[in-house]
């Protein structure tokens, strides 16, 4: 026993010894936060109604037990007094663990926060499931822009100089990327306004139409009925006039024809068989029911209008060939006759001739 006492004497003069027991120390405190305190929080958030912050404490484990650690390292390299260029070196290193450590748990913190916020809708207005990829990118790009900072301040680099270089090129990056910093903010501008969704069917007024199959921060992508895909800068949408086919309360999309029946047809039979032929066609929905107008007497015939909803735009061409094919089938067999322009030619006889 005597001599373990006088071994503890001796190794209280030891650095080596100090720093070691500063490391273990650090160690077991890690430990003893990790099994404990985080145990604790978890059992508290177990309570809650929401998973949020039982993943967020989740993610916090690591790096609180890494950064203990850390700090354990660094006064212990304190403590061995090494050549100060050397400490310096390993202090850096030290501090570069931490950045990354925190770095990479940052990501994972704001990516799950906001996607646990964007699903209380009811609650966070400002975040819906459309705009969280671009509150997801810009805090992101926040995190690696303070970490560069901290791993610039680790090192002891001379701020002034790159924050000089940086604002060269930035200016000069400006100038050379003006058209994909235009889409970068039209991008912004298509995520936040939010005047389409993936999934619709929009119309431009350059004549492009198909259905939203990617919004990103630098182009939108379409998909025509003829299965081809088209890429349109978000520039070009942000400044366009674009009609959201699929916009409003529903999906359902209203067809109309118009058709014309001979002057002296039936008013009322021509309209209980243009209805009774709209109603046939298979595409054409029930709610709301198709109806028919009486539009206008034209020169040659009574001109009808008959209308009837689709469930989606992508159905329109199958909902006009439909009701087409059924009027005209319906008007043949009710013997309703359907008028055409007709021209009647007099040939005049030639100056001179003799009339027959």
């Amino acid at each position: 026993m005597d001599e373990w006492i006088a071994f503890a004497q001796q190794a209280q003069g030891i650095p080596w010894v100090h720093a070691v027991l500063v490391v273990l120390v650090s160690v077991l405190l890690a430990t003893v936060v990790d099994f404990f305190a985080v145990r604790f929080l978890l059992r508290l958030a177990l309570r809650s109604t929401t998973e949020l912050d039982d993943q967020i404490v989740q993610l916090l484990r690591r790096p609180v037990f890494v950064s203990l650690v850390l700090i354990g390292l660094h006064i212990g390299l304190k403590i061995l007094a090494w050549n100060p260029e050397i400490e310096g070196v390993l202090v850096s290193l030290i501090q570069t663990a931490a950045i990354f450590v925190w770095t990479v748990a940052g990501f994972k913190l704001s990516s799950t926060t906001l996607a646990g916020f964007s699903r209380l809708a009811d609650r966070v207005a400002w975040l819906e499931a459309r705009t969280l990829p671009l509150f997801d990118n810009l805090s992101k790009i926040v995190i690696l822009s303070f970490s560069v900072y901290c791993f610039l301040v680790a090192w002891d680099l001379n701020l002034t100089a790159w924050v000089a270089s940086a604002g060269i090129v930035g200016i000069a990056v400006g100038f050379a990327a003006k058209d994909s910093l235009a889409n970068l903010f039209g991008g912004l501008f298509v995520i936040m306004d939010a005047p389409y969704k993936l999934g619709d069917f929009i119309n431009l007024d350059s004549g492009e139409r198909g259905r939203v199959i990617k919004i990103g921060l630098r182009s939108t992508r379409l998909l025509t009925r003829d299965d081809v895909e088209i890429t349109l800068p978000n520039a070009h949408i942000a400044t366009a006039k674009v009609v959201n086919e699929s916009g409003g309360p529903h999906e359902k999309t209203r067809v109309s024809v118009h058709v014309g029946v001979a002057y002296g047809s039936d008013v009322d039979r021509v309209h209980e068989v243009l209805l009774a032929a709209a109603r046939s066609v298979e595409c054409v929905i029930d709610d709301p029911e198709p109806y028919v107008r009486f539009v206008e007497m034209g020169d040659s015939a009574l001109i009808f209008r008959v209308q009837g909803w689709i469930d989606e735009p992508a159905m329109r061409g199958s909902g006009i060939d439909g009701l087409n094919t059924a009027i005209y089938k319906a008007l043949g067999q009710a013997g309703i006759e359907i008028p055409f322009p007709q021209r009647v030619v007099h040939s005049a006889p030639a100056p001179g001739a003799v009339a027959s």
